[in-house]
């Protein structure tokens, strides 16, 4: 159930325009996200973007308080046409993330990625000072592998030195593990979610087009601004 509040027609537009309003065939729909739909176009659902106004501003109402808390949020996401966006998008609130495949135990055995977030912090500053010229050439190359396995794993969440106050992830079913995780540490989650996700267990889902460049850029750069504007407002 949605509340009953005044629309914002300017944002129900601007979400039209980035073709978020695009769902999947009804026989995909998740029966979660029926209170969502609006109708049928050419056998695709179609959301109803007043409602889903309604969501995204509480969802920035709740990234405004974290931000204003000076509290993390981990942005997650494996799609390939999300990846650089989510990336982008965390980086430009030096935030956390994960873009690419989600290592299972990020949260529910966060002691022991704490120990490979901080042997890639180590590695990186003793390379940065120098300190690596006392290895043979061999155990550098060696060291430098190691350096570039644990960025790839871990670079995006070396800023993260205790658990995140809540999720940003893209497609919720696409991330089970990530979501799965986050609901068993007790973290909220904030998801841009199509018809087909789950959203029975997510704080603060945003059903919308999780699949266009477009809409995912549009409801990432909406979550970020949220952030910047409560982190700037507390500066």
């Amino acid at each position: 159930m949605t509340e009953t509040k005044e629309v914002n027609k300017d944002l129900v537009n601007s979400m039209f325009e980035a073709g978020a309003h695009f769902g999947y065939a009804k026989s995909k729909r998740h029966p979660s996200t029926a209170p969502y739909i609006f109708g049928l176009k050419n056998r695709v659902e179609i959301f109803d973007l007043e409602k889903v106004s309604v969501s995204l501003e509480k969802a920035e109402e709740f990234v405004k308080k974290l931000a204003s808390e000076g509290k993390q949020i981990l942005f997650v996401t494996s799609k390939r046409e999300a990846i650089s966006i989510i990336k982008d998008a965390a980086m430009s609130i030096d935030q956390p993330y994960v873009a690419g495949r989600f290592i299972g135990g990020t949260l529910t055995n966060f002691d022991q990625i704490q120990k490979r977030t901080s042997r890639l912090e180590t590695l990186l500053e003793q390379k940065e000072k120098g300190l690596l010229g006392k290895y043979t050439k061999k155990e550098r190359l060696l060291i430098d592998r190691e350096i570039e396995k644990l960025q790839e794993r871990f670079g995006g969440i070396v800023s993260m030195k205790r658990k995140p106050a809540a999720l940003f992830v893209v497609d919720s079913n696409h991330e089970d593990i990530a979501v799965k995780e986050a609901i068993n540490q007790n973290i909220p989650i904030i998801s841009l979610s199509s018809s087909d996700c789950n959203i029975s267990d997510i704080k603060y889902p945003i059903t919308a087009n999780d699949s266009s460049v477009a809409s995912i850029t549009y409801f990432s750069k909406k979550i970020t601004e949220a952030y910047k504007a409560a982190a700037i407002k507390k500066a």
